[in-house]
């Protein structure tokens, strides 16, 4: 985990050249989209504490690739993958450091190549939750499915949406329980000609067999520029916990983001 870490602080630390304004703005838009037709890795890095007694931490930083397939004159299919690697300590009250992978969660949209008349831009498929986390305590390893939608608009310089998910569990339910859970992200974002873009926007989980909250907001700013010869996103900003179950996150936390870019 601290290898990782220090290999997005290096990378964000080197800085970079500047990309063509043309070309960041319409990459820096693209990226506003959950599922434009670019083929991105982000590697972002999650940041929170007060977890378990107050003094509980966790650290983790999110692999989520996104890879646009085209399967018509008119459709799209987008493959968004997180790939969380997880580091905890304190949690539960007690514990020593545990740290390893997560469960994976792969979502699948299809989605029109072209807007709708008013400007939606939309997409909707099944999402699954794959039982890879190496500890019990990093999350159950148990499958989970269900569905997935995302809906945006872009104008101006604008882009305003939402996606959400809704995952149930699908196994082992003697052993771990059931689960059924919302996830919720409205996002707004500004993006400039120069590649510069400002984000808000919350990753709210509703836990509806244990009828319980968790509600981070999100304030970022990110840059696209080269590093390389390939153009890249650098992300950096904060997250308040705005609702959290018992022994959940409270209080602020960070991010930082490394996304590399593979525009056709």
């Amino acid at each position: 985990m601290r290898r990782l870490v220090g290999f997005i602080l290096a990378t964000v630390l080197a800085g970079g050249v500047a990309v063509a304004q043309d070309k960041a703005e319409d990459l820096a838009k693209k990226l506003s989209n959950p599922i434009s037709s670019l083929i991105s890795v982000p590697f972002q890095y999650n940041h929170n504490a007060g977890l378990a007694n107050g003094n509980g931490r966790q650290d983790y930083i999110n692999i989520q690739p996104v890879i646009p397939f085209s399967i018509s004159e008119n459709w799209n299919v987008i493959s968004r993958t997180i790939i969380p690697v997880v580091s905890l300590d304190g949690v539960p009250t007690g514990a020593g450091r545990t740290s390893g992978l997560g469960n994976v969660v792969q979502s699948v949209f299809f989605s029109p190549k072209a807007p709708t008349a008013g400007g939606l831009i939309w997409g909707a498929g099944p999402v699954f939750q794959l039982p890879t986390s190496s500890n019990d305590r990093l999350g159950p390893q148990q499958f989970g499915a269900g569905v997935t939608a995302v809906g945006l608009i872009q104008n101006k310089g604008w882009t305003v949406g939402m996606l959400a998910n809704h995952i149930w569990s699908v196994g082992k339910e003697d052993e771990y329980g059931r689960s059924s859970a919302t996830f919720l992200q409205p996002f707004v974002s500004y993006s400039t000609p120069r590649g510069t873009s400002y984000g808000l926007n919350t990753e709210s989980t509703y836990d509806w067999v244990n009828e319980q909250w968790s509600v981070p907001v999100n304030l970022s700013v990110s840059q696209i520029i080269k590093l390389g010869g390939r153009p890249v996103q650098l992300t950096g900003g904060v997250r308040y916990w705005a609702d959290s179950p018992p022994g959940g996150a409270t209080g602020w936390g960070a991010r930082l983001g490394v996304t590399y870019l593979f525009p056709r």
